[in-house]
């Protein structure tokens, strides 16, 4: 008889609203775990759904797989995140995600002032490089994507 503790891969992906596939991956990156029944069948412990869940939030979040399983291996044994373990992941999260949203609200704002063709404002538009100055900074779109560029 089935432990009422364990799901299998299905059910886990039912409840967890993730597929088997990746379940399979989270658990290959050590973001889950699952113990094997004699006939080799993949069986989780209820509680690794609010580990999915956790990931799942994170991911809407924008965080990325590698920050996740950062953030989950500090906690004990690998251990289910408590809701302390969470206000602590999310307090430590808070201050990358107010910069990615200061980023996408100024990236939001310069997009709006370009009117985005083969440019009829070159003398005012963000997105001028003249003369490639620019390239000394980095790659990349560095206008859209530095704080600095507001005053350039």
């Amino acid at each position: 008889m089935k432990s009422t503790a364990y799901l299998t891969i299905g059910d886990v992906a039912r409840r967890s609203g993730v597929t088997a596939s990746a379940l399979r991956f989270y658990e290959r990156r050590g973001l889950v775990r699952s113990t094997r029944t004699a006939g080799n069948q993949r069986m989780y412990h209820r509680e690794m759904l609010r580990r999915i869940s956790i990931i799942r939030v994170a991911q809407t979040l924008g965080m990325t797989l590698k920050e996740i399983s950062e953030a989950m291996n500090e906690l004990p044994d690998q251990r289910t995140p408590t809701k302390r373990d969470w206000e602590k992941l999310s307090k430590k999260w808070q201050a990358e995600l107010d910069e990615r949203i200061a980023q996408m609200q100024r990236l939001r704002d310069k997009l709006t002032r370009c009117i985005g063709c083969g440019c009829l404002s070159l003398r005012s538009c963000t997105l001028h490089n003249r003369q490639d100055h620019i390239a000394a900074d980095g790659p990349g779109p560095r206008f859209l994507l530095s704080e600095s560029s507001d005053s350039e």
